[in-house]
């Protein structure tokens, strides 16, 4: 993205200059250009900035692995404002263990998440709701023939990154919103698990209806993922993707591991009194586990029972 470039600008061809060695850049990158920037076909300009990043999304591929390269930290996307969580409510079934995982992401990155529900036409979303409940999250609910204005709405003038397991009718979402960017769209296998069609990471801009007095917003669709490993944020930072839990700690020993083992811990206490749902604790405990490598992300269960 280049920085005040708007709806009519023509679409350039650039690659990196080389003097900016091995500086990667991402989706979502605000970048400066020289060279042939008419968009002409046959032209190439060079890529010889990078804007300063306002919020960086990232996530490595597995919490638990052994090896430097499966704990590798990968930027999904820069300068983004928000995350928008896909999840089906059946077929395949919500996993709120992964939307855990994404809020604790979006926390960290600083930037704000909203849950997105689709196929509300097989399942009500009443347990995932329940179990959101304390922490006020914004959602949306989405039939197959459901409108879009209120989405197109929350998405208008903002980068919003789309993340979600295969299957879950994330590209479907992008086709309906941006119907030029013929999304790959998949199935669902018989034991509930996606195909995964988007295979990389790419910027569209939504388009404006004729009489937009603001930029419509851009929309990064992602890879469908398995798991959104958190091996790169801190545990302090984790917590923060928990906020129905961190009153409690204010009354944790110093230094507290806040682990199950701990006999001071206060969010023990915190649950039992009703305070918080047990659920939620049980679920911070395991990504504090699979984020030192305790556990297997990939198998971990859901708090509701499912497989994450």
């Amino acid at each position: 993205m280049r920085p005040g470039a708007g709806p009519d600008d023509p679409t350039i061809t650039a690659m990196r200059a080389r003097e900016l060695g091995r500086k990667s850049v991402v989706v979502g990158d605000r970048v400066g250009l020289v060279g042939d920037t008419s968009g002409s076909s046959g032209t190439l300009a060079r890529i010889v900035r990078i804007e300063p990043r306002r919020s960086v999304l990232r996530r490595t591929a597995e919490d638990d692995a052994s090896t430097a390269e499966g704990r590798l930290e990968r930027v999904v996307v820069a300068n983004a404002d928000q995350l928008v969580i896909v999840s089906a409510l059946a077929d395949p079934p919500p996993r709120t263990g992964f939307i855990d995982r994404c809020l604790v992401a979006a926390y960290d990155a600083g930037i704000e998440p909203l849950l997105c529900l689709t196929k509300a036409d097989l399942a009500g979303p009443e347990a995932v709701l329940d179990y959101y409940t304390e922490l006020e999250l914004p959602y949306l609910l989405l039939r197959p023939d459901s409108p879009l204005d209120a989405l197109r709405s929350l998405l208008t003038g903002r980068v919003s990154v789309l993340v979600g397991h295969s299957g879950v009718g994330k590209s479907t979402l992008v086709n309906r919103l941006v119907p030029e960017a013929e999304r790959a769209v998949g199935t669902v296998s018989a034991i509930g698990r996606g195909r995964h069609t988007s295979t990389s990471a790419v910027a569209l801009r939504l388009p404006a209806p004729p009489d937009a007095q603001q930029d419509p917003g851009w929309i990064v669709d992602t890879p469908g993922v398995r798991s959104f490993g958190l091996a790169h944020v801190s545990a302090e930072s984790l917590l923060h993707g928990f906020p129905d839990l961190i009153e409690a700690t204010a009354d944790c020993p110093p230094n507290c591991p806040h682990t199950a083992d701990e006999a001071d811990c206060a969010l023990d206490g915190w649950v039992a009194a009703g305070r918080a749902d047990a659920r939620r604790l049980t679920s911070y405990r395991r990504l504090l586990a699979s984020r030192a490598g305790e556990t297997d992300a990939r198998s971990e269960p859901d708090p509701r029972g499912q497989p994450e």
